[in-house]
C-alpha cells in the first residue's frame, strides 16, 4: 500500500463518481444505507449500552457502503447482506473492525463529555437527539462553547477513521495503522478533501432549494406529504454521500496486493 497525492479538482470528481454510482443502483444501495440506520436505530435504544453500540457499528456501516459502491461500479448488484461484510472476512478482519469501532464509540463520547463540562451536556442532548433545539438554548453561550469545542475535536476523530474501515478490509492493516494512515492520507489530500465538503454542501443546498420550491408549488397536491418527501430525498442524498467515500479511498491509496485484499476489483473501477 502506498499513498497518492491527488490535485484539489479531484475532490469533484468524487462528488461525480458517488452520484453516478448511486444512479446505477438507487434502490440497493438506497435500501442498504436505511437499513443500517434503522438497525442503529433500534440498537440505540436499548438501556445503557444501547447508543454506545450503534456508535461502535458506524465504521462497519462505512465499510458495506463502500463495498457496496464496489460493487455497482462493477455492474453487481449489492445486497443488503454487505450490512454484515464487516464480520465475515475472517477473524483478523473481523476482530480489526470490532477494535475499530470501539475506539470510535470511545471517541465520540469522550468528545461528548468534554462538551457536557462546559454547557452540562446541553450540546450532547441536543446532538444525540434526546432534548429539542430552542432559540434559548441555540443563544446560550455554554451551549456554543460546547458546540465548537466538539466540532473542533470531531474533525480529528472522523479523519482518523475515515480511510481506516476500507484500510483494515481491502489491506489487512491493524486498527491502530489503519487510524494513523487515514489521518495522514486526508491531511496530504486536505486541498481535494475540502474540494470535496465544499462540492457537497453546495450539491446539497441546490438539491435542498429545488425540493423547496417543488414542494411548495405542489403544496395543494401532496399537503402533509411534503416532510415525508423533504426527509426521503435527505436519506438519499446521504446515502448518495457515503456512495462516494469509495472513491476517496480508492485514489488516496495505491491497489492492494490481489493476495491479502478482499476486493481488489475495488481499484479496476
Amino acid at each position: 500500500m502506498k499513498l497518492q497525492i491527488v490535485p484539489a479538482r479531484t475532490g469533484v470528481q468524487w462528488v461525480k463518481l458517488g452520484v453516478q454510482t448511486f444512479w446505477r443502483q438507487p434502490l440497493a444501495l438506497a435500501a442498504i444505507f436505511i437499513l443500517a440506520i434503522v438497525g442503529m436505530s433500534l440498537i440505540s435504544i436499548v438501556p445503557l449500552i444501547g447508543p454506545a453500540l450503534a456508535l461502535a457499528l458506524l465504521p462497519a456501516t462505512s465499510l458495506a457502503m463502500m463495498v457496496a459502491a464496489a460493487e455497482a461500479t462493477q455492474g453487481r448488484f449489492p445486497t443488503p447482506a454487505l450490512l454484515l461484510v464487516a464480520f465475515r472476512t475472517g477473524r483478523q478482519r473481523l476482530n480489526a473492525m470490532v477494535t475499530l469501532g470501539l475506539l470510535y464509540a470511545v471517541g465520540f463520547l469522550a468528545i461528548m463529555g468534554l462538551s457536557a463540562l462546559i454547557d452540562g451536556g446541553t450540546f450532547a442532548e441536543v446532538y444525540l437527539g434526546s432534548e429539542p433545539m430552542t432559540r434559548e438554548i441555540a443563544e446560550d453561550p455554554a451551549f456554543q462553547s460546547a458546540m465548537w469545542l466538539s466540532m473542533a475535536l470531531y474533525i480529528p476523530l472522523s479523519l482518523m477513521f475515515w480511510h481506516a474501515p476500507g484500510l483494515i478490509h481491502w489491506h489487512g492493516i491493524p486498527p491502530a495503522k489503519a487510524l494513523f494512515f487515514s489521518l495522514v492520507a486526508c491531511m496530504r489530500n486536505w486541498r481535494a478533501y475540502l474540494v470535496f465538503c465544499l462540492a457537497w454542501m453546495v450539491f446539497f443546498m441546490a438539491c435542498g432549494i429545488v425540493l423547496a420550491l417543488v414542494t411548495g408549488i405542489l403544496a395543494s397536491l401532496i399537503g402533509g406529504m411534503a416532510a415525508g418527501i423533504m426527509a426521503g430525498a435527505a436519506m438519499i442524498l446521504a446515502a448518495m454521500f457515503f456512495t462516494s467515500v469509495v472513491f476517496t479511498f480508492r485514489d488516496s491509496f495505491s491497489a492492494p496486493d490481489p493476495s491479502d485484499a478482499t476486493d481488489p476489483e475495488l481499484h479496476e473501477a
